[in-house]
């Protein structure tokens, strides 16, 4: 079976070679968009309100989690690992974890200008950000296009190459 990281062009090794490098089944990070598009349309739905401030402020929590220990680490992984992955099959690949950790780290960029929105009052910056941050969980749930890993993979093609 040949293992690609879809995410690094070119990258191909055994399903060994890359769980030891920590590759992630890439029906993870579309299972946690759902949570994800669940818990901000809620949010969004409900604002301005407490509920609102609480489930944004949760959300960036998770994102936190997500870009600061890895997509793998969050509660809604471990959700996925315990309760949906034991009754998938194998996946065919597995993807590198960069990407959707930096996707994890945009969308706290957003549910925190959300949050702030939200908290000063200026509820109109908190519901367009929370609205950009839904928009994107919801290509990826839906589509399995992840436009933060997107973003992630141009900033590697555009940056420099590092000299050896």
């Amino acid at each position: 079976m040949t293992v690609s990281t879809s995410s690094t062009p070119g990258t191909t090794g055994s399903a060994r070679d890359a769980s030891r490098s920590g590759g992630i089944d890439p029906r993870g990070p579309r299972f946690v968009a759902s949570v994800t598009l669940l818990v901000l349309a809620v949010a969004l739905v409900a604002a301005p309100s407490t509920l609102t401030v609480v489930l944004v402020a949760a959300q960036a929590v998770v994102f936190a989690i997500g870009a600061g220990l890895g997509i793998q680490r969050t509660p809604y992984s471990w959700v996925f690992r315990t309760l949906v992955r034991p009754r998938l099959a194998p996946p065919a690949e597995l993807e590198d974890p960069a990407p959707p950790r930096f996707a994890q780290g945009v969308g706290l960029g957003f549910a925190l200008v959300a949050l702030v929105g939200y908290v000063t009052g200026a509820t109109l910056l908190g519901s367009v950000a929370t609205g950009f941050a839904l928009a994107a969980a919801f290509l990826n749930a839906v589509f399995g296009f992840c436009l933060g890993c997107e973003l992630y993979l141009l900033g590697r093609r555009l940056a420099p190459a590092r000299a050896n």
